[in-house]
């Protein structure tokens, strides 16, 4: 068996070494780099998406602070609304009609609160 394949290793010995065979040529390379660009775009889209979703969570831990320290002023009874109207009587509109701008007012003053969750 040994015998039989010597005539194999020496023909190996003998042929030339060809480095176009056994390298990827342009084609390896143009696919190596298009993979790598794919990969850096998602990266960047990752790191984009992450930085978001933390963004939010700060956002939602300030608003829940906010909302906690309203609530323990509230029942401590040192409450004043930072944004309250003066609700003063004032004289009636020209038309008779008794609409009044107060109203208009205080639906102003809840657009500039969160929603609650």
């Amino acid at each position: 068996m040994i015998a039989a394949s010597v005539p194999f290793l020496v023909r190996a010995a003998e042929e030339e070494f060809d480095p176009d065979t056994v390298t990827p040529g342009i084609w390896g390379f143009v696919l190596t780099f298009v993979v790598m660009v794919v990969v850096v775009l998602l990266v960047l889209d990752m790191v984009r998406r992450i930085r978001r979703v933390n963004y939010r969570a700060e956002v939602r831990e300030q608003l829940e602070a906010e909302q906690r320290e309203r609530e323990v002023q509230v029942l401590e009874g040192d409450y004043a609304a930072p944004d309250a109207p003066d609700v003063t009587p004032g004289p009636a509109s020209p038309s008779g009609d008794g609409d009044d701008d107060g109203d208009a007012a205080a639906a102003s003053d809840d657009e500039d609160l969160p929603p609650a969750r």
